[in-house]
């Protein structure tokens, strides 16, 4: 039976604290969650205890994870994506269509989408902690970041702080396809940020 790692590897605690904080959960909220105390939890996140494989169950479930996210080693053909072979799918409210680039493992820093964006659309102005790259795949997208407005064309690209506010829109009347990275997650379900939801562009051309 697998078993959580040992009180000498960090790693547990730092996982479950970095998920915590990607969800934007307070430890007090995950212990409500999975049934502990804030004490308890922060000696676990700290290094200085480990839970039993039930416990961590109970986290795991407060963090929205399966055990394997704890205990599982990623093999290196759970990365792969193969071109065509990729599920799309969409958020509640958008027309956009997303396709998952990056893996899920233990650890991972990064999330990538290719996102497939309709014309006419344009986003909400938001900021967030963390930090975005996008690359135009194809046709013409206007980005608004701190003020100045960027129009990227097929092979531009832009990286910037998640910090500084910003909205992109795609004005043209052809779709436009955007490869997006950054260090948050469109996915996630709890309090987290999430790349901007498209909606109708308005009138005035806010």
């Amino acid at each position: 039976m697998p078993r959580p790692k040992s009180k000498s590897d960090p790693n547990l605690g730092a996982l479950i604290r970095k998920r915590r904080k990607q969800m934007g959960l307070t430890l007090q909220a995950l212990c409500d969650d999975a049934g502990l105390s804030v004490g308890y939890l922060s000696q676990v996140e700290r290094g200085q205890a480990t839970p039993s494989l039930g416990t961590l169950a109970q986290i795991a479930q407060g963090l929205e994870v399966g055990l394997g996210y704890f205990i599982a080693t990623p093999q290196p053909a759970d990365s792969l994506t193969r071109a065509g072979a990729r599920p799309q799918f969409s958020l509640d409210g958008s027309s956009i269509l997303y396709e998952s680039i990056g893996a899920e493992f233990p650890g991972a820093e990064l999330s990538c989408y290719l996102l497939h964006v309709p014309p006419g659309y344009a986003s909400e102005t938001v900021h967030h902690e963390g930090e975005e790259i996008i690359f135009i795949l194809e046709g013409k997208i206007t980005q608004t970041l701190g003020g100045q407005v960027f129009i990227l064309q097929r092979g531009d690209s832009l990286h910037y702080s998640g910090s500084n506010p910003h909205s992109w829109s795609n004005q043209t009347k052809t779709t436009a396809q955007i490869l997006w990275t950054g260090t948050l997650s469109v996915l996630q379900r709890k309090g987290a940020v999430k790349l901007p939801e498209m909606t109708p562009a308005n009138t005035n051309g806010q």
